[in-house]
């Protein structure tokens, strides 16, 4: 998000406060499990416990703290989930005897920060955060698991990107905040994700956007990420140089240019926006679901899913021949309908007489 989500403010209160109190109005003990001590707000609602990680480094690690001070059943919710439910909570509560966790799930997609732990989790936990994992999915095949289905993602909306918490405002009913960062209206170009499974046709989307958008005018870039990649040939000047200790070197011809740099760690794509494609009106990304704040989706059943990869609370789009509901919905053949009204959602010039 670039801001700290607990401090996001809705209706006058910060996403903590909000959570804090709907918990409150639950529970008679209620925990704000944070890193360390120094975190937690000066200023807390009466009756709520700090309890700072045991292990520090992830929500695994805070259901472990949680876990060794009260050695109990809990319900742990994220901080950044907006619209909790009540409703909800209790049905997941009722269903949680008897197994060590009860999570929902939506379609495929699991829940695991609105789910409750049981203390036959902890010696599974510290035995995978002494082996350096700090996934709570990589606890579930150890432990007994209650997948509780649920068909309404709402109650579980919660904010990763500036384009969520667009979404998160909206559906309160307050305005848009066009300044709040990366992809949003107004704040450098517009950062659009095309997202989905291996071999759903991401890459076939977007080379068939991009001209939609083109052709309208539009300067547009592209963003792939990719694991591992080394564009040089080896054998070449350029590798050459590169194998003689250089740390960045560049290849220019009369049409062409590519940079090269070593890197201390994988830049993030804001960090990639902000630096490379600043002056351009779209960048259309690749392969960063959880950095891109806008996007869509691309479905192809098959494999035994049967649901898309987010839920169409939090995508712009779903391009699919499925019948599937989705407020935007579009066929793998409709891309010129797809710019269209891309171009109306953000205001793309070029786009004023559809």
């Amino acid at each position: 998000m670039g801001h700290d989500k607990r401090r996001l403010s809705l209706g006058g209160e910060t996403l903590l406060q909000r959570n804090l109190e709907f918990l409150r109005g639950i529970f008679p003990v209620v925990a704000l499990s944070v890193r360390d001590a120094a975190q937690a707000p000066a200023h807390l609602p009466a009756g709520v416990e700090v309890v700072p990680d045991v292990v520090t480094g992830s929500p695994l690690a805070g259901i472990a703290s949680v876990l060794t001070r009260y050695g109990e059943p809990f319900f742990a919710l994220a901080t950044d989930v907006v619209f909790p439910q009540a409703a909800a909570v209790e049905r997941v509560l009722r269903e949680s005897p008897g197994v060590d966790v009860a999570t929902p799930v939506v379609g495929d997609h699991w829940e695991p920060l609105h789910a409750v732990y049981g203390p036959g989790c902890l010696p599974h936990i510290e035995a995978l955060l002494a082996a350096g994992a700090h996934s709570i999915l990589d606890l579930f095949p150890l432990v007994r698991v209650r997948r509780i289905q649920f068909a309404d993602p709402a109650p579980f909306f919660n904010v990763n990107t500036p384009g969520d918490w667009a979404e998160a405002r909206r559906l309160a009913g307050e305005a848009p905040d066009e300044t709040a960062g990366l992809g949003v209206v107004g704040s450098g170009p517009l950062v659009l994700g095309v997202v989905g499974r291996s071999g759903s046709g991401k890459t076939t989307l977007i080379e068939r956007l991009i001209p939609e958008l083109t052709r309208r005018g539009l300067s547009v870039a592209a963003v792939k990420r990719v694991a591992a990649f080394d564009i040089d040939v080896p054998g070449k000047d350029s590798w050459r140089h590169s194998r003689a200790g250089a740390q960045a070197y560049a290849v220019g011809s009369a049409s062409q240019l590519a940079f090269v740099t070593d890197l201390p760690g994988e830049p993030s794509l804001r960090t990639i926006v902000d630096t490379y494609f600043g002056g351009y009106d779209v960048v259309v990304c690749e392969g960063y679901r959880h950095e891109t704040p806008w996007v869509v989706e691309v479905f192809s059943p098959g494999d035994g899913r049967e649901a898309p990869l987010l839920d169409a609370r939090v995508t712009l789009a779903l391009v699919t021949d499925a019948d599937l509901p989705h407020h935007h919905r579009f066929a793998r053949d409709e891309v010129p309908a797809l710019a269209a009204y891309l171009g109306r959602r953000f205001s793309l010039r070029g786009f004023d007489a559809d």
